[in-house]
């Protein structure tokens, strides 16, 4: 009788102990005890008041007009009592920071993820884009607003929470990509999640597509979504029920300028033109209802998160400059070599360099598998598609193959959202490179990308803390 309690006893006791930053299991819960809640709240800028500059291009592009309304959309999933709130906004991005006193706000979640768009037609909302070098474009109130309104559309989705079934789909869609930078690797899923009610009847749709929100190119001068606004509108009246659209995989860079977009008689359709985006959203709510129509049922219990913050070393001049002028806001932190652990600082002394906290997670949600990375990370790293060997131009030819993202995960479906609680720029395998000459693939002048990346250490840390987190380690 003992021998036959003991492993029982011990059990017990080990399920009680706390864990620190790995979070839970969701204790059982049956699928039956699943629920899922949608919501949404309009974070649109006023105009007139104040100059709202628009991000993601060119500094001192002033909003004259508004097209469509900027949302922020949510989703509260719900195994029993354990809950978990993810947002999306339609930004080219929020610091850590601000998800942070949203999170304060959300007492209750097991988790609250805030993903960004990365619109590039909407405020700036990080402080890179205003009437000059010296000075932010990012307006305090408007921050509160948006904070504000993230709060609102996770407390209606909570309040929509009811019993759902859920299955997923999955498409290839190579022809809505672009990747502007070589080697040319393209992370050309799309994803689509489709949640039923008890009734049978559709509660609402999740899409993830990895593509750059900035089809209306650097002259737009009107508030939208982009092509966010687009594919969300093609589905929701498609199909007549609420729609959240994440951003994953972003880098590399995966855009649509510089694509030839037709329109349903075949002809070429121009950059800047809202006809053009409204024809790219419903190219891609057809590849979503493609994806739907050969989706299969999945269960999205139990609950297991993973979340850690890390530490990472703040390399990028022009970033340590626009901090130094109040450009850009963000706690600094002395880095010490532990992506783990740091001090706060409030200045650069000689021979020391600085660090930025942000945070990395991954969702376990029953047979499907969510990364979350706080910046644009490049496919290769999420695929495994490093290139090897490198172009003999690279800066750091040498350096070791980073453990890829999607590698990490084990459910039998995968998803990424990318620009996940930060935006910390571009996330560039290190042996890829490229900012000092000779450079790769014979070309005159390095490719874009370094400039908006914290440094050449950002992706071997990363998704080296990525794969210990994953392993609990």
């Amino acid at each position: 009788m003992k021998s036959a309690l003991l492993p029982w006893a011990i059990a017990m006791v080990l399920s009680a102990l706390p864990v620190p930053w790995l979070g839970e299991r969701g204790g059982g819960q049956t699928p039956a005890q699943f629920r899922i809640g949608f919501g949404a709240h309009d974070i649109t800028p006023a105009l007139g008041k104040k100059p709202v500059y628009l991000a993601g291009f060119g500094k001192n592009r002033l909003a004259k007009g508004i097209h469509d309304p900027l949302m922020a959309r949510a989703i509260v999933l719900a195994d029993g009592d354990k809950k978990i709130a993810l947002a999306s906004v339609d930004l080219v991005g929020l610091f850590f920071p601000v998800v942070e006193k949203i999170r304060g706000r959300l007492p209750g979640y097991a988790y609250v993820g805030v993903s960004s768009t990365h619109n590039h037609q909407g405020p700036d909302t990080l402080g890179l884009w205003g009437p000059n070098l010296f000075q932010s474009g990012v307006d305090p109130a408007y921050l509160k607003q948006v904070e504000d309104g993230v709060i609102a559309a996770v407390e209606q989705a909570d309040r929509d929470l009811r019993g759902a079934t859920a299955k997923i789909g999955l498409v290839q869609a190579p022809e809505l990509l672009r990747d502007s930078r070589e080697p040319q690797v393209k992370h050309d899923d799309l994803v689509v999640l489709q949640f039923d009610g008890v009734d049978g009847k559709k509660r609402g749709l999740v899409v993830q597509w990895n593509n750059h929100p900035e089809d209306l190119g650097d002259k737009n001068t009107q508030i939208t979504g982009d092509l966010v606004w687009s594919t969300v509108a093609y589905l929701q009246e498609k199909h007549g029920c609420p729609v959240v659209y994440f951003t994953g995989t972003v880098g590399g860079l995966m855009t649509t300028l510089g694509m030839e977009i037709k329109d349903e008689r075949g002809t070429p359709l121009k950059t800047g033109d809202f006809a053009r985006t409204r024809r790219y959203g419903q190219l891609v709510g057809q590849a979503a209802e493609k994806a739907l129509a050969q989706a299969k049922p999945v269960v999205l219990t139990p609950f297991l998160i993973q979340r850690r913050a890390i530490f990472l070393p703040l390399d990028n001049q022009f970033y340590l400059l626009a901090r130094k002028l109040g450009v850009m806001e963000r706690e600094a932190f002395r880095w010490n070599g532990d992506v783990w652990h740091a001090e706060p600082t409030t200045e650069l002394k000689e021979n020391q360099q600085l660090c930025l906290k942000t945070e990395i997670g991954r969702l376990r949600l029953g047979e499907v598998d969510v990364a979350l990375i706080p910046g644009e990370i490049y496919p290769e790293l999420v695929l495994g598609k490093v290139q090897d060997p490198p172009d003999p131009g690279a800066d750091f030819p040498d350096a070791p193959i980073e453990p890829a993202i999607y590698a990490q995960l084990t459910a039998k479906y995968k998803m990424i959202l990318g620009l996940a609680n930060d935006e910390i720029g571009y996330i560039i395998p290190k042996r890829q490179w490229d900012v000092r000459a000779p450079f790769c693939y014979g070309r005159k002048r390095a490719q874009y990308g370094e400039e908006n990346s914290v440094g050449p250490e950002t992706a071997p840390l990363l998704c080296a803390a990525f794969r210990a987190l994953a392993k609990g380690q």
